[in-house]
């Protein structure tokens, strides 16, 4: 069975309760990006959304997964089985630079929310990889290469679970090593992949 192993270049996570997201990207000008929102168990068969706007209160609706996108930039999916919800921003420009709400609808309630504040460059970016989705086989190896131009920790972690922050040790019983390679490159090497390995990772230097 195959492992697909997903994962962001971000500088933090927002949330630890209802929704935890990345709180920050940063992507080059005409590619795209897909955002994990991991949710709690008992939002499991609400509906699920994404809107823009600096102020929660007066965000604009893009995308829900009741209902398509308007103007196909946008698409989103729930995966209920790992209680994440993801949304993919496509052929992105600096007009969708900005601040994003990852939420939860609650039927008579205040819907449940967190921020993530997306930057759209033309530039080199400080921390970048040039996959954002690896598949793998049970009992395979998989190397993952971060590129970094900032100094500081380096992380591999999980969604949501917990990281890895020395040279080797272990993400929900999968193996990970880290090493430094040449031209500010980090590889993490996750052995003995599981079905169970399946799911959103994040690599991270200095803050």
């Amino acid at each position: 069975m195959a492992v697909h192993v997903n994962f962001l270049l971000l500088t933090g996570l927002t949330g630890i309760h209802s929704i935890t997201t990345v709180s920050e990207v940063s992507v080059k000008a005409g590619s795209s990006i897909s955002i994990p929102c991991l949710y709690d168990s008992k939002y499991i068969n609400q509906v699920k959304y994404l809107c823009k706007g600096y102020f929660w209160s007066s965000c604009s609706y893009l995308v829900k997964t009741n209902q398509p996108s308007s103007s196909g930039q946008f698409l989103i999916s729930d995966d209920k089985s790992q209680r994440i919800f993801t949304v993919t921003i496509e052929d992105l420009t600096h007009e969708n630079t900005g601040y994003y709400w990852c939420a939860v609808e609650i039927n008579k309630g205040d819907d449940v929310n967190k921020y993530i504040y997306l930057s759209v460059t033309g530039g080199t970016l400080s921390l970048y990889a040039k996959n954002q989705k690896l598949t793998g086989f049970n009992g395979d190896n998989i190397t993952i290469n971060c590129y970094y131009t900032n100094t500081g920790e380096t992380k591999w972690c999980r969604l949501g679970i917990s990281c890895v922050t020395r040279s080797s040790g272990s993400i929900d019983r999968t193996k990970v090593t880290i090493s430094e390679g040449a031209h500010s490159v980090f590889n993490v090497t996750m052995s003995g992949l599981r079905t169970e390995s399946s799911g959103w990772y994040w690599c991270a230097k200095g803050e």
